[in-house]
């Protein structure tokens, strides 16, 4: 089944669910997934990477290279977001700037962009093999 979301329809989605993801990130872990922070920082910008390149680059290297980016850049605004925060509202109501958290984050990222290209060059090299196998049927 074949989908094709206009433009806005994708913006409207990613835009509602990294929205979510924000309130999420500005709010203290319960005690059970603190011993898990950082493996939940790399699941989600795995995940974060899967669902934007889906959503919008399928096979494109460049729009793919500017989701790693994006990520990245709101991962690190999210930290310090975390740490003004607290010096905000003089209550720690979530974590602190974390170095480790950004390095979790970037690890996520680049796990993604491993499958991805893996999963990109077998579609490209099966494509190719498939058309060769036509043209010679032909």
């Amino acid at each position: 089944m074949k989908r094709n979301l206009s433009i806005w329809t994708k913006l409207f989605i990613a835009v509602f669910c990294f929205g979510i993801a924000i309130v999420g990130f500005m709010l203290k872990l319960p005690a059970v997934f603190r011993g898990m922070d950082k493996e939940m920082h790399a699941a989600f910008y795995f995940l974060a990477a899967a669902f934007l390149n889906i959503l919008f680059a399928k096979r494109n290297l460049i729009i793919h290279t500017f989701i790693f980016c994006f990520l990245y850049v709101f991962g690190y605004t999210i930290e310090l977001a975390q740490e003004y925060s607290n010096k905000f509202f003089r209550k720690r109501i979530h974590g602190r700037f974390d170095p480790e958290d950004i390095a979790s984050n970037l690890q996520g990222l680049v796990y993604f962009s491993a499958v991805w290209i893996v999963v990109v060059a077998l579609r490209f090299l099966f494509k190719k093999t498939t058309t060769a196998t036509e043209m010679k049927v032909r």
